[in-house]
């Protein structure tokens, strides 16, 4: 899934790097780079064109001879196992769609609009191949 998304965005040979954590290390992450003080499913930082402060994942490295370094993903695993029992799926799919979640935003889609989180929401069912509901 990874694989076609980064393909379809025309990236195939872009790296992202992948952090599976529980509840208490992402809630740290989102508390210091989000301010807010709460356990979160994906958190992820973009490595290129980022206004924000970089990475604490990722080394921020960019150059013509370096790979292209897409950005940073984290997942919590603890949040990902209560969303798929909500979504009567596998852990494995649920974290398929966070890591495909947390790519769309490192390729900068955004989903605090409806607009935008319809868009995400569309890709991310053809990827899953199947219809996502809220949890």
């Amino acid at each position: 899934m990874a694989k076609k998304l980064l393909s379809d965005a025309g990236r195939l040979d872009a790296e992202v790097s992948v952090v599976l954590t529980d509840d208490s290390e992402i809630r740290e992450l989102n508390r210091l780079w989000r301010r807010l003080d709460k356990a979160t499913d994906v958190l992820s930082w973009p490595q290129s064109g980022a206004e924000e402060a970089p990475s604490p994942v990722g080394s921020g490295r960019t150059s013509d001879t370096l790979p292209d370094i897409l950005g940073d993903v984290v997942i919590s695993l603890d949040t990902a196992a209560r969303q798929a029992a909500v979504r009567d799926w596998d852990i494995s799919d649920e974290t398929a769609l966070l890591l495909v979640h947390g790519i769309l935003h490192l390729l900068g889609h955004e989903d605090e609009t409806e607009e935008g989180a319809s868009a995400m929401k569309v890709i991310e069912e053809d990827l899953l191949g199947k219809p996502l509901e809220k949890v």
